[in-house]
């Protein structure tokens, strides 16, 4: 029987690993799409959203499974936990990477718009969130998953810039109104992102440690 459990959590666990691969990319891509101002790549990360939401719906099944037919408790229970809170955020940082990606095919039709370099920061602060919660989940790494939890101000204060300089942008008429606000879409998407990284790495936290600033030690 524990034989059967540890097969069942291991295939439950390398689900949510290749769940988190494919957000890392989705982010990666939508990031690098709106740098080079890649409409291809932009669609396809549009049109790679389903993978992340089909591991999900697995990732939960399989999660219920351990739950309902094994009973885990300690460690186990923990795993199982923090899969089921991970893929929640995981699902909404390949959602957001796609509604950046679809802004971004509106932007490449009209290239005549001024990047905000806060925006370029944020997007580079947002994707090295990610990976970095990621990697701390993977090799279960405590320290990793701190340090993402504390860049979480990087991205916050990026906004805060990018945000100012669009209203000048507005202010000044230096730009179109349409694209003025499809980039402080993307900039709310990246924040949100980094939110989404923040939540991941406090669940690995948890995972390791049995604390978390929302539960009770398990």
């Amino acid at each position: 029987m524990r034989s059967k459990f540890v097969s069942e959590l291991q295939a439950m666990h390398e689900d949510l690993i290749q769940m988190a691969s494919l957000a890392e990319t989705a982010i990666s891509s939508s990031v690098k799409a709106l740098e080079t101002m890649d409409e291809t790549l932009a669609q396809k990360v549009v049109g790679s959203d389903h993978q992340i939401d089909e591991l999900e719906k697995e990732v939960e099944r399989r999660c219920l499974r351990l739950l309902l037919q094994q009973q885990p408790v300690a460690r186990d229970l923990r795993s199982v936990s923090t899969a089921l809170k991970m893929i929640t955020d995981l699902e909404r940082i390949g959602d957001q990477a796609a509604d950046i990606a679809e802004v971004t095919v509106f932007l490449c039709r009209n290239r005549d718009f001024q990047m905000p370099e806060g925006l370029r920061e944020m997007a580079l602060a947002a994707v090295k969130m990610v990976r970095g919660a990621i990697d701390a989940f993977v090799e279960e790494n405590l320290d990793k998953a701190h340090e993402v939890i504390g860049y979480d101000d990087v991205v916050d204060r990026a906004f805060l810039r990018t945000r100012d300089e669009l209203i000048r942008q507005v202010k000044q008429a230096t730009g179109s109104a349409e694209q003025i606000m499809d980039l402080l879409m993307i900039a709310k998407y990246l924040e949100r992102i980094g939110d989404h990284a923040v939540n991941t790495a406090e669940w690995v936290v948890f995972f390791l440690t049995g604390a978390h600033k929302d539960a009770q030690v398990i």
